[in-house]
């Protein structure tokens, strides 16, 4: 029997602890493989930046679509997972092979992903996890701010920072993963259905 109290639980929401999941062990191995490369290259870096830009793109886009939030929460998600890939491809291209340029492109990238994270979960009262969902955009959104107001003299100092900022942003994700799945429980418990 379903609480009438209880507001309806979107068939998706049973799953998306399981995408923030993935996209957190890959924003923290991204970051470790960083970290733990100080020598790295302007286009392995790419290479790296490029990744995890395309599977932030992909997965705002695919939300935008299936997560229920006001029209303008849908329109920030998808300009702002279309911007990811944009950022994405123009990693892999390498087209431009300046550690300035390069940071450029990561700080947006993490700035778009922050805002659209944190009003998609501000605009939906009912997502499980909300808080932590707020709280990890807002440390994507100072992620980006610092990436791209703070000066890099070398690669190695940007892939540091940049790496250092993934991790971060990694655990937060798989916090965040850890709390939707028990307040989805919680409601499945509560009579919603989970489809």
């Amino acid at each position: 029997m379903t609480n009438p109290s209880v507001p309806a639980m979107p068939s998706l929401l049973p799953h998306l602890w399981k995408s923030a999941v993935v996209s957190g062990l890959l924003a923290i191995a991204i970051g470790v493989a960083i970290v733990a490369w100080p020598g790295i290259s302007i286009t392995v870096a790419a290479i790296f930046f490029g990744a995890g830009l395309l599977l932030t793109g992909i997965q705002q886009v695919f939300f935008a679509f299936s997560l229920h939030v006001s029209a303008g929460g849908r329109v920030l998600l998808f300009i702002s997972g279309a911007a990811s890939l944009i950022l994405a491809i123009m990693a892999f291209r390498h087209l431009y092979d300046a550690v300035l340029l390069l940071a450029i492109w990561i700080g947006v990238g993490f700035i778009f992903r922050g805002v659209a994270t944190t009003v998609s979960a501000i605009s939906d009262p009912t997502l499980p996890g909300r808080a932590w969902n707020i709280f990890v955009g807002l440390i994507s959104l100072v992620a980006g701010v610092v990436v791209l107001a703070s000066p890099f003299d070398s690669i190695g100092t940007l892939a540091l920072v940049v790496g250092v900022w993934l991790i971060v942003i990694g655990v937060m994700e798989v916090v965040a993963a850890v709390a939707i799945r028990r307040a989805t429980n919680n409601l499945s418990e509560q009579g919603q259905p989970t489809h």
